[in-house]
């Protein structure tokens, strides 16, 4: 099974600070399992550096950014909804090329969120949601799925 994931969760230091969240359930479940998996960063792929500023979906989730009827916003007022989108689109590449079964993604996170985002005020406030990347994905027929679900999508 060849599954995309959150580099964040395989200990890539890649997140808007700096840093990783290593999800050693799901190193587990990759090791034990008959898994090859493929690490994204979508904003990485997108441009944009590592560390950067904390970004959020304003007026939606990924899907609206799609349609472009919501704005990725930057804590500092920056819109990089273009740097989104092209993420999404770099990791949908991957997923076409290495025809991925699974995309496992990190909730929360304006391109990875699935299934909960941050409401786009900066307040730490989640809403039911998807990221950039996510919807993208979605929308060309993968399956995407949070890492809290994992073990029920293998």
């Amino acid at each position: 099974m060849i599954v995309l994931v959150s580099a964040c969760m395989l200990g890539v230091n890649c997140r808007y600070d700096g840093g990783n969240v290593r999800d050693e359930k799901l190193i587990t479940i990759i090791e034990k399992e008959n898994v090859v998996p493929i690490p994204v960063c979508p904003e990485q792929l997108g441009g944009l550096p590592t560390p950067r500023k904390k970004c959020e979906i304003v007026g939606g989730d990924g899907f609206d950014v799609l349609e472009g009827n919501a704005r990725v916003v930057s804590e500092d007022g920056v819109d990089l909804t273009e740097h989104f989108l092209k993420g999404a689109e770099e990791v949908l590449k991957i997923a076409k090329i290495v025809k991925a079964d699974l995309a496992v993604m990190r909730d929360g996170s304006p391109s990875c969120g699935c299934g909960r985002i941050y409401d786009g005020s900066f307040s730490g406030k989640k809403v039911e949601g998807y990221g950039v990347t996510s919807a993208l994905l979605i929308r060309n027929g993968f399956r995407v799925v949070s890492v809290e679900d994992l073990n029920f999508q293998l």
